[in-house]
C-alpha cells in the first residue's frame, strides 16, 4: 500500500511575489517598515547634517528586477518615504543595490559599468550616491547590516 501525499501548491518565485505585493502595500506601511531602519542606519550622518541637501528634495531608488521603487526625502532631519515621484532616480537590480549596501564592489564601478544608473537630476543623484559611498562600512552594520550580509552570502552561493 503506497501513500500519496497531496501536492503542495507551487509558491511564486520571490521576485514575482514581491512584484505582485509591493504595489498593494500602502505607503503608510512602507513608512513604518522603512523609515526606522533608514534613520537608525544613517543616524550619525543625519545628525551631522550630511543629508541636509535632500531637505525638500526627492530621490527614488528603483530596484527594477523586483519592481520596487521607493522615494525618499528629508524632513525635520529624518529620512521619510514619500508618495511623489523623485526628482532623481537611482535604478538597478537588487544584486547591484546589495553590492552598494555591503560595499562588496566599488560603488563607482557599479555606476561606471552602468549596472546602477542615475536619471533625472544628476546632481541630486550623485549627491545621494556620494553619501552612500562615503559610509566606510556601507550599510552593513547592526541588525539590518547582518541581514544584508546574510543575503549577500546567499546570493554568492
Amino acid at each position: 500500500m503506497s501513500l500519496s501525499l497531496p501536492s503542495l501548491p507551487r509558491l511564486p518565485a520571490p521576485d514575482r511575489l514581491i512584484r505582485a505585493v509591493d504595489p498593494r502595500v500602502p505607503i503608510a506601511v512602507k513608512r513604518r517598515l522603512v523609515e526606522p531602519v533608514l534613520n537608525r542606519t544613517f543616524a550619525e550622518p543625519l545628525a551631522e547634517g550630511e543629508f541636509d541637501a535632500l531637505e525638500g528634495r526627492r530621490i527614488t531608488l528603483a530596484i527594477e528586477d523586483l519592481g520596487v521603487a521607493l522615494t525618499l526625502t528629508l524632513e525635520d532631519e529624518c529620512l521619510k518615504v514619500c508618495g511623489e515621484p523623485g526628482e532623481a532616480t537611482i535604478r538597478g537590480g537588487w544584486r547591484e543595490f546589495l553590492c552598494l549596501a555591503t560595499r562588496r564592489e566599488d560603488p563607482d564601478a557599479l555606476f561606471f559599468q552602468r549596472r546602477l544608473l542615475i536619471e533625472g537630476d544628476t546632481e541630486l543623484g550623485l549627491m545621494v550616491k556620494n553619501l552612500l559611498d562615503g559610509r566606510e562600512e556601507g550599510l552593513a552594520q547592526g541588525p539590518f547590516g547582518e541581514l544584508l550580509v546574510r543575503l549577500e552570502r546567499l546570493v554568492r552561493r
